[in-house]
């Protein structure tokens, strides 16, 4: 997956403990046998999916950037991201599309991946993810434009509240020639379709 990490123990156990104070709130026995060790497996779990806020998603693009001798476009489909809901705590996943023009400069392919995993593994809403990693893109290296295409699943849309089990959230991002130039923009959504 991308962000495995060593705990800080002390780290893990204060969550831990809250943790154990919320399965007593909700009227749980976190003693019994099945939750003894729940509090600790759901406190790195937690550091687990909250790690993006421990790396640099900027020095992560940059350790990868080589020089350009080809395409007009590079797009790198379906990216799948696990993110947790700011608003629910609650997990919303999917895939990013990210497509860019090279300006004498590219990306390594495995780097745009582990941008989107440095923003997702935060406490995340779908519009700003897919506009961080567009702007973060386009800051990484020259570009003549960046496009995000994301499409997530919501929990907090299927598991609770409305409860629209087949319910799905698409967002956009682009900026320079893409926001320009709508037949680049055309011609990116063709392709993710092709």
């Amino acid at each position: 997956m991308g962000f495995v990490e060593p705990h800080n123990e002390k780290l893990v156990e204060e969550i831990a403990s809250h943790y154990s104070a919320i399965l007593r709130l909700i009227g749980e026995d976190p003693e019994r046998e099945g939750l003894v060790k729940t509090p600790v497996r759901a406190a790195k779990a937690l550091l687990d999916i909250t790690s993006g806020y421990r790396t640099d998603p900027l020095k992560i693009a940059r350790q990868a950037i080589f020089e350009h001798c080809g395409s007009r476009m590079v797009i790198v489909k379906d990216i799948e991201f696990y993110s947790i809901c700011e608003h629910h705590i609650l997990p919303f996943f999917g895939k990013i599309s990210i497509g860019y023009i090279p300006k004498g400069k590219m990306i390594g392919l495995s780097k745009l991946a582990r941008v989107v995993d440095s923003f997702a593994r935060r406490l995340q809403v779908q519009e700003r993810l897919t506009s961080q990693v567009c702007s973060l893109i386009a800051e990484a290296m020259p570009t003549e434009g960046v496009i995000v295409s994301c499409t997530g699943e919501h929990l907090c849309m299927k598991m609770r509240g409305v409860e629209k089990q087949d319910s799905a959230t698409t967002t956009f991002d682009y900026c320079g020639s893409f926001e320009t130039d709508p037949s680049l923009r055309e011609e990116f959504m063709r392709l993710l379709k092709s």
